[in-house]
């Protein structure tokens, strides 16, 4: 019974030492319960003895422990007979559970465990992170986002534990009143939300960058030897950090719970780079380096045309960094490419866009006598035959090479690309600024090379004997390669541009040697057996020598000589016996 557990609670604390400070107006306790407690009804006779009681216990603490105990007794029985005889019989919430008028965000606690109300709120804010919020671009253009891919989250969920303690803390007064405010108008406790600001950030750039309009920068052009300016176009772009700062403050501000939103993302104006004065001043030739491809087949040779042709025309800007990988990438029938060889872990292997790396190779070599800064540039797995050691330049999709250089100088740099006879070019043009007397040149310095002793071969079951493929031997080397600056004619300087390492490899043989008959396939394993190549194609005419002179025998006479063969073959067996 709500008021046998008050009485209950002021009677321990007055029990305590020192609770006569409990109350510190006698006369207005006893005119508040008396005027407003809920349990009034139960007759004027139970709520005076309740007030005597309260009264009496403070006004006669300092008695004798013994008689407030008894006194206390005494005064239980009356109060429970005065309820009992009221006929009314009314019970407190238990303690871990939520008093009746309690809600969050409108939704009803009444009588819930601390638990039950948690997962209840946190279902709540899951449903809220259905709902949809529509970025909205320029020219109509939006994208509709969930509010759980924003991040969404609980962000007080200690209402919880207010709400359970509500009404159970403090003296009998504190109680009462919130109690009384409960039955009058509830308390409903705020749901606070909150939004990740790495979640926004994340879908602001994964879904809201196709409507970035990038500025298209002025550029030049070369037609029949000469330059031509094209001015720029004006973009526009999605300013991600004022975006996502108004996502948030829209989402932790005015958004209505439960209903779909929509926010303007924060557009940038793209500004394009270059102008038609600085431009024009580009017309000097900084750098130009050619290499040939003349004995390369006709899938390499369209590859190292293809790649030549999606870097020329290039403009640069001062600072601007040039990738020479993102720049002809993919390596693919659509970009252009077909199937030729290239290298791959020491060995020649066929793929597509084999020959790439002359592309690069040759573009670093103009790159360096432009003095251009060089960012990254790797060294090929073995050597190659267009360039001396040192001087060439990787790249590659599997292993991550790239070539990439920066625009170092106070001006526009153009880059124009052609082949020609199988000959690629590159030429980089600019405005010179060094000093006209001064000549840079590059040297290669071999420091070890490793010539291969013996020939590898590999002998192939699924190919028919006949079949060979033979990759050339490569010597391996270290080298390195030089800038050499010279004034006048003079040497003034000499400078180790790179270092670089090259795999030695064996010319190496994929042999077949499937065949029907098992003398032809032993006399092929015999062949492999010495290691030399030269051995084996000898064996692979004599095999192709006899099989063409049995095409010409008759049965009896292949007959004969099967015999032949046996018996012979029987002699040795015996001989190695000993009979």
């Amino acid at each position: 019974m709500v008021l046998q557990c008050y009485l209950s609670d002021v009677i321990r604390q007055f029990a305590d030492k020192g609770a006569e400070h409990e109350f510190q107006k006698e006369k207005d306790t006893e005119n508040y319960i008396v005027d407003h407690h809920p349990y009034s009804g139960a007759g004027d006779d139970c709520s005076y003895i309740a007030v005597v009681f309260i009264s009496g216990i403070e006004r006669n603490f300092k008695m004798n422990r013994m008689k407030t105990v008894l006194m206390t007794a005494a005064m239980l029985v009356c109060v429970f007979a005065c309820t009992a005889v009221a006929g009314k019989t009314v019970y407190a919430a238990p303690n871990d559970t939520i008093q009746t008028g309690i809600s969050a965000d409108g939704m009803d606690l009444s009588g819930m465990t601390q638990e039950q109300a948690q997962g209840a709120v946190q279902s709540y804010v899951n449903e809220l992170g259905q709902a949809q919020v529509q970025l909205q671009a320029q020219d109509g253009q939006s994208v509709s986002i969930s509010l759980s891919e924003l991040g969404i989250s609980w962000k007080n969920p200690e209402l919880v534990s207010e709400a359970v303690s509500l009404g159970k803390k403090g003296n009998i007064v504190a109680r009462y009143k919130a109690e009384k405010d409960l039955q009058n108008k509830g308390k409903n406790y705020p749901v606070v939300l909150d939004f990740d600001k790495e979640a926004i950030r994340q879908a602001v750039t994964e879904r809201c960058s196709k409507f970035n309009v990038e500025a298209i920068d002025a550029h030049l052009t070369r037609v029949d030897g000469s330059f031509q300016i094209e001015d720029g176009q004006t973009g526009y772009v999605v300013d991600e950090n004022a975006s996502v700062a108004a996502i948030y403050d829209y989402l932790t501000g005015s958004w209505v719970k439960g209903e779909n939103g929509n926010v303007a993302l924060v557009m940038a104006v793209d500004e394009p780079k270059g102008k038609t004065e600085e431009l024009a001043k580009v017309k000097d030739v900084l750098g130009t380096f050619t290499t040939s491809y003349s004995t390369s087949g006709a899938s390499r040779s369209k590859n190292v045309a293809n790649g030549c042709r999606l870097i020329n025309g290039t403009t640069l800007y001062p600072g601007d960094t040039f990738s020479t990988y993102n720049t002809v990438k993919p390596f693919s029938t659509e970009n252009g490419y077909e199937m030729a060889g290239s290298y791959l872990n020491g060995k020649v292997v066929d793929s597509i866009g084999g020959g790439i790396c002359q592309v690069s190779t040759t573009l670093y070599n103009a790159v360096l006598r432009a003095e251009l800064e060089v960012t990254e540039r790797h060294n090929h797995s073995m050597i190659v035959t267009y360039v001396d050691p040192s001087a060439d330049a990787a790249i590659a999709e599997s292993s991550g090479k790239d070539f990439v250089f920066v625009n170092n100088t106070d001006y526009p740099i153009y880059i124009d690309g052609h082949t020609a006879d199988k000959k690629i070019t590159f030429t980089i043009y600019g405005v010179e600024t060094r000093a006209k007397n001064r000549a840079v040149d590059y040297e290669s310095e071999v420091i070890e090379k490793k010539v291969p002793e013996a020939d590898q071969i590999i002998a192939d079951a699924s190919q028919p004997i006949g079949v060979i493929s033979v990759s050339s031997a490569h010597i391996g080397y270290k080298a390195r390669l030089w800038k050499i600056v010279k004034e006048n004619g003079v040497e003034v300087s000499r400078e180790q541009v790179n270092s670089s390492n090259y795999k030695m490899s064996p010319r190496t043989a994929t042999v077949g040697i499937a065949s029907p008959d098992p003398n032809a396939t032993s006399q092929m394993q015999a062949a492999i057996a010495t290691s030399s190549i030269d051995t084996v194609k000898a064996t692979i005419s004599n095999i192709k020598a006899q099989q063409a002179a049995a095409a010409a025998l008759t049965p009896e006479q292949l007959q004969a000589i099967a015999e032949a063969q046996a018996q012979a073959a029987q002699a040795q067996q015996d001989a190695a016996a000993g009979n």
